[in-house]
């Protein structure tokens, strides 16, 4: 339809990730884009988080500055981008748009979106080896990289089993990397993925 916005109802985010709201119009010749609001009800009352009018961006709300920003170059698109969700960004999120037409009149068109923002423990690890694999020769380079998601940030740690059950702790990088891989260093590794 003429002018719509389109986006959807509901968005989960990841507590600490980064979210897009998306709201989206096909640009029509004759309207132009006069002002863009991006406003939250958390509890019951409405603020203006975001305002993008003929004298630029502006931000209304400290806790917001700095997360989040609407894309400038592609007409047609005003989605929300807000990075590291904090639980209390939760809400009911509309998106306003107001167009000029060719006789000066004004339509406005608004969509609602609603945010949870959730926590999310680590996943299992899994192990991505270096391009030579396991079985390498004396002399190569070579990496194991620990890869886990969930709500960053995220903690990793490398261990190499050694004789009666111990684990001796070698790296606390999502990567393992050897410059020149010597037989003394074949073995059982493993890695820990953690978060809060």
């Amino acid at each position: 339809a003429f002018l719509d916005l389109s986006g959807p109802n509901e968005i989960k985010g990841t507590w600490k990730g980064s979210t897009i709201l998306p709201c989206v119009y096909v640009p029509v010749k004759d309207f132009v884009q006069q002002m863009l609001t991006w406003s939250v009800v958390h509890d019951q009352s409405p603020s203006t988080i975001f305002r993008r009018d003929g004298t630029g961006d502006h931000v209304f709300l400290s806790e917001y500055r700095d997360r989040i920003s609407v894309p400038k170059d592609t007409p047609g698109n005003v989605s929300l981008h807000i990075l590291n969700l904090e639980v209390s960004d939760r809400g009911t999120y509309t998106c306003q748009v107001t167009w000029r037409a060719s006789n000066n009149s004004l339509i406005a068109k608004e969509i609602t979106t609603k945010v949870e923002v959730v926590k999310v423990a680590a996943t299992k690890p899994v192990i991505r080896v270096g391009e030579l694999g396991l079985v390498v020769p004396a002399g190569a380079r070579n990496s194991l990289t620990c890869v886990a998601s969930g709500s960053p940030p995220i903690s990793y740690r490398w261990f190499r089993s050694a004789p009666g059950g111990e684990a001796l702790l070698l790296s606390r990088q999502a990567e393992l990397a050897w410059g020149s891989l010597q037989p003394s260093d074949a073995g059982r590794y493993y890695c820990e993925a953690e978060n809060r």
